[in-house]
């Protein structure tokens, strides 16, 4: 039986550009200028099956940035994701993106309390309740999702599930294959040179 492989250490190496192509190299590049961070490990992972890379990334751009729920509402529902599910390296991408949204520092120390939090109420209350439900039982109740109807349409309420769903399987997938927390990018350094090649790991 082959022994677990230690937290800091990625069971799939990202991959340069040979390993992953043009689309996941540029769009990683991309992501850390507006990040500030080196090129993300999820993306220089994924990144290394091409075809799923590019279908999960259409997919994934359609909930988040470009989803109808306004982007504050979306970044709530991924960080309590993050934070239900322990993972630090979703949490910490999106807390950035969240300040970017206006989310406070105060409301993410409020986010990990969740619902509970005396500050949360109405339409937010609703979204926080319903994602608590989803973790835990993976279903939503009947009054959870009376409250939510209260504040979200029909549709609205359909890409929530799809959003906290797609951000719970992220999070299964990020913890599985180890990938290890982005580094803030250092002042006057560059993301257009390529890495050295890395070593498939099938």
């Amino acid at each position: 039986m082959a022994e677990p492989s230690p937290a800091g250490r990625p069971r799939v190496a990202p991959g340069g550009l040979r390993q992953v192509g043009p689309l996941a190299w540029l769009v990683s590049r991309g992501t850390a200028r507006v990040a500030g961070t080196t090129p993300p490990n999820l993306f220089l992972t994924l990144g290394r099956r091409r075809k799923l890379f590019r279908g999960w990334l259409h997919f994934a751009a359609r909930l988040m940035p470009a989803g109808g729920l306004p982007r504050r509402e979306g970044e709530m529902v991924i960080l309590r994701v993050a934070h239900l599910r322990g993972c630090d390296y979703e949490f910490r991408h999106h807390s950035r993106l969240a300040r970017r949204a206006g989310l406070t520092a105060g409301d993410l120390e409020r986010i990990t309390a969740g619902p509970r939090d005396g500050g949360w109420t109405g339409r937010d209350l609703a979204i926080l309740t319903a994602v608590d439900r989803l973790q835990r039982d993976r279903d939503i109740d009947d009054d959870a999702w009376a409250r939510l109807r209260e504040h979200l349409t029909e549709p609205e309420c359909v890409e929530l599930c799809m959003l906290a769903g797609h951000y719970d399987m992220l999070a299964t997938v990020i913890t599985a294959l180890r990938i290890q927390p982005d580094r803030p990018r250092r002042r006057g350094s560059s993301t257009d040179t390529e890495a050295p090649a890395r070593k498939s790991a099938r």
